[in-house]
């Protein structure tokens, strides 16, 4: 259970920091300055709020990835399963809980390699610019 719980903290800790963040901007007291300002904090609390929850939904695919990736490595470590979980800050945190689990921590270090730059996965078409 509060294996779980730490899991769960873990691996929402951006999503948990985006909450904060939210509920920080409704705190600040910028209506000294002037009245007007407490819209635009309303708008980027709520806009950081919107983001967390975003980020918290999901939680049930992470636990999906997390049985995939496990079953798919529990008998033969395989690198190239992680390759696209490591190009992002939560594909990261979900592969060294993985790697936990699977009492092969030591072995990010040659997952690191896998990560790409920013410059690269845009030019390789990963990542599209709104």
């Amino acid at each position: 259970m509060f294996n779980k719980i730490l899991k769960f903290l873990y691996l929402n800790i951006y999503a948990l920091l985006l909450t904060i963040a939210g509920v920080l901007v409704l705190f600040l007291p910028f209506y000294r300055i002037n009245i007007w300002i407490i819209v635009i904090q309303i708008v980027v609390a709520i806009k950081l709020l919107l983001i967390a929850a975003r980020l918290f939904s999901t939680w049930n695919d992470k636990k999906r990835k997390i049985n995939i990736l496990l079953s798919k490595n529990s008998k033969e470590f395989k690198l190239e399963t992680f390759s696209d979980y490591m190009q992002a800050p939560c594909g990261r945190l979900l592969v060294r809980v993985i790697l936990s689990e699977l009492g092969r921590s030591t072995e990010y270090k040659n997952l690191v390699k896998l990560k790409k730059n920013s410059f690269s996965r845009i030019a390789g078409n990963k990542i599209k610019i709104k």
